[in-house]
């Protein structure tokens, strides 16, 4: 029994010797890495913004009476001078052709004190009439001509006030829901009837920092960068909105706390894509794009001492590459120190390695 038992042992300890060397040949495990490269590359700036509606206006009545239409769908596009609410025009309208023939009539009475006057003056010139009748006839004249003057206001008073029973688009944009339905009474006391947005174009607006101001007016200065075409769009989804923008107005004032200053980039919205209040990244960059040497984000770690890189030479071996990023854009780190053009960066599974390994590294794209 003892004997068998040592065998079983022994049995156990050769399986065991057996199985080592290939636990030991297991494969180097795999990541993915992308060279350093010297590429063309434009400095830009990612700032946090919002837009804003280039016009924005809260629709209201001038004059009291009953809403007889809306006459716009909500939400729908608009053109300058189109209807957008009718209300009932009888009362108003009744009261043009009321001043209409008041002031006929006021005509008519300054006709005759006109010819009374003449004929008090050729009688005055007869000495058949006095001084004194000659007065009245001119005093007269005068009041005649004052209810023309006044009655001809009464009735631009009484076509403004017909007109605005019709409340117009003051400008082509996006309207949105009517605050009130066909059949009420409105006036000017019952507030935004509608509020009506322009949207094309529509500005993006952000703070930037002074001293990044001070970089890119310095561009611009040595013809490195412009205000035109200098602004990109991210949206909120991650997406690039297709047109670029024109910087229009930097804030003569520094805001103090922050010291930061408000700019503005107008873009061309006909779409209509672009909303008011909308948060988007700004994307400023420089016109002329500069040689640089650079590798995908993803390649750059990050611990207490700052910034490094998991680099894989020719025989697969990994070592940990401390490097300066000088900065990030478009996915892309630029190098400022620590690697050569050519060098390969670990970019996928830098969880997998740690420095002196060997790997098995295939190139991205590959």
């Amino acid at each position: 029994m003892r004997r068998s038992m040592i065998g079983v042992i022994v049995a156990g300890i050769v399986v065991a010797a057996r199985i080592a060397p290939a636990q030991d040949a297991a494969p180097p495990p795999a990541v993915v890495v992308a060279p350093a490269a010297v590429t063309q590359l434009a400095q830009t700036v990612t700032l946090n913004g919002r837009l804003e509606a280039d016009s924005r206006v809260n629709l209201q009545a001038r004059v009291s009476g009953f809403l007889q239409e809306v006459a716009f769908a909500p939400g729908a596009r608009v053109e300058e001078g189109d209807v957008l609410f009718r209300m009932e025009p009888g009362p108003y309208a009744a009261a043009v052709q009321e001043a209409e023939g008041a002031l006929a009539a006021a005509r008519a009475a300054r006709a005759l004190a006109q010819v009374e006057r003449d004929r008090q003056a050729e009688l005055l010139a007869r000495e058949a009439a006095p001084q004194a009748a000659v007065d009245r006839a001119e005093a007269a004249l005068a009041q005649a001509e004052a209810d023309v003057t006044r009655l001809e206001g009464t009735l631009e008073r009484a076509r403004l006030d017909l007109s605005y029973t019709e409340i117009t688009a003051p400008f082509a944009g996006r309207v949105g829901t009517a605050e009130v339905d066909a059949g009420a009474l409105i006036g000017p006391e019952t507030g935004t009837l509608a509020t009506l947005i322009k949207l094309d174009p529509i500005h993006a607006e952000a703070s930037i920092a002074t001293a990044t101001l001070r970089t890119f007016l310095e561009a611009v200065e040595a013809g490195q960068a412009s205000a035109e075409g200098a602004a990109r769009l991210i949206l909120a989804n991650g997406s690039e909105y297709p047109r670029d923008g024109t910087i229009d107005f930097i804030d003569s004032e520094v805001t103090q706390g922050t010291d930061t200053v408000r700019i503005r980039a107008r873009f061309d919205n006909p779409e209509g894509r672009l909303l008011d209040a909308e948060l988007v990244r700004i994307v400023l960059r420089q016109a002329t794009p500069t040689e640089v040497l650079a590798i995908p984000q993803t390649g750059v770690q990050r611990d207490l001492q700052g910034a490094f890189a998991m680099v894989v030479d020719d025989a697969g071996t990994v070592e940990r590459r401390r490097i300066e990023v000088a900065r990030v854009t478009q996915g892309l780190a630029v190098i400022a120190s620590g690697l050569e053009a050519g060098e390969r960066v670990v970019t996928e599974g830098v969880n997998k390695v740690r420095p002196g390994l060997t790997v098995d590294a295939a190139e991205a794209g590959g």
